[in-house]
């Protein structure tokens, strides 16, 4: 399949983008894998027969100062070691630096990459969301972060590996991992706290959901795009809980991770952690029957997120809460 040519789409604010190459022999169709399974999902069939097509996203915010190396890494890595087709697009939101005026460069000298602004902060979750909806344009379809913490060679470890299930992610707390740079030892303690939290409520048992490096078959984006409405960090927990609803399978695998200097997420821990709680806590209502009471009070939850300088929910249609059955896949109990 082929990238758009430079559309713009109106969902409010307008969205550019330079995508101009590609080719239809590039982009294969690929079958169903097996993997790790959340208990109770049942186990899909097959492997890739060929080497897939990839399309990679990365959410920019600002980041001028990073990014460039991070996307010429790429380019340079999956030109040289991937057999399939790549594709790289940053999907940049509310940058107010140079962020896109870098990444125009390094689209003139590398074909596999492209951009689409949205002017507005529609957050790094509402970012991925707005990318995702390119799912019919690859076999796999991932993200990473604009800082470099995943290297090429890491994610690409991802991708040898989706054939194992219909979701792969990486792990930054298994036996194996390996961490060139850990995180601040606040953020690791907010990071466990915020996990028993997520363990508490949605019962998944995956030890890291907020690493993002993670990769999915295009089937699976396409089952749950429609679930997913967190435009914040909690945008991770929100994938895996559709993912899981969906009955669809997740592999956790070890990581090469290197943290990086100047993260937004450690500037702002407590405002951020307070943010992912209340996402948390509104994903699980969401899934309840208390939820549609809850209505009058969205314009509350609103402002709510907009004091705290995030960007509230995406939540132009409801998160269906039908029967099991009138969703694609088999949704599993909480």
């Amino acid at each position: 399949m082929k990238f758009a040519a430079a559309e713009r789409l109106a969902l409010g604010e307008t969205l550019r983008t330079a995508t101009k190459h590609g080719s239809a022999s590039r982009f294969r169709t690929a079958g169903d894998g097996g993997g790790c399974v959340f208990p109770g999902a049942a186990p899909t069939s097959g492997v890739f027969t060929s080497a897939p097509s990839v399309l990679l996203l990365i959410p920019a915010f600002n980041e001028e100062s990073r990014i460039e190396p991070v996307l010429r890494d790429y380019a340079r890595y999956f030109r040289a070691h991937h057999r399939g087709g790549f594709r790289l697009v940053v999907i940049l939101n509310g940058c107010v630096d140079d962020t896109e005026g870098v990444v125009r460069r390094v689209a003139a000298e590398f074909d596999e990459i492209s951009w689409r602004v949205f002017p507005g902060r529609i957050g790094k979750g509402g970012a991925l969301i707005e990318g995702l909806k390119l799912w019919p344009e690859a076999d796999l379809i991932g993200y990473v972060d604009a800082d470099g913490a995943t290297g090429p060679a890491a994610f690409h470890e991802l991708v040898r590996r989706a054939g194992e299930a219909d979701c792969v992610i990486g792990s930054r707390w298994l036996p194996g991992s390996v961490l060139h740079q850990a995180q601040p030892w606040l953020r690791r303690l907010f990071s466990r706290i915020f996990h028993a939290l997520v363990e508490a409520l949605f019962w998944m048992h995956i030890q890291d959901t907020q690493c993002p490096a993670k990769i999915m078959r295009r089937t699976a984006a396409e089952a749950v795009h429609d679930s997913l409405r967190i435009a914040d960090l909690a945008f991770d927990v929100n994938l895996l809980v559709a993912l899981k609803r969906h009955g669809l399978s997740v592999r956790e695998v070890p990581i090469e991770w290197t943290d990086q200097l100047g993260s937004t997420v450690t500037r702002s821990l407590v405002r951020t952690s307070l943010v992912m709680f209340l996402s948390v806590v509104r994903l699980r209502l969401v899934y309840t029957p208390l939820y549609r009471w809850l209505k009058p009070l969205r314009p509350l939850e609103t402002w709510i997120y907009l004091k705290l300088k995030a960007p509230p929910p995406l939540s132009p249609r409801e998160f269906k809460q039908a029967d099991p059955a009138s969703s694609a896949g088999s949704n599993l109990p909480n």
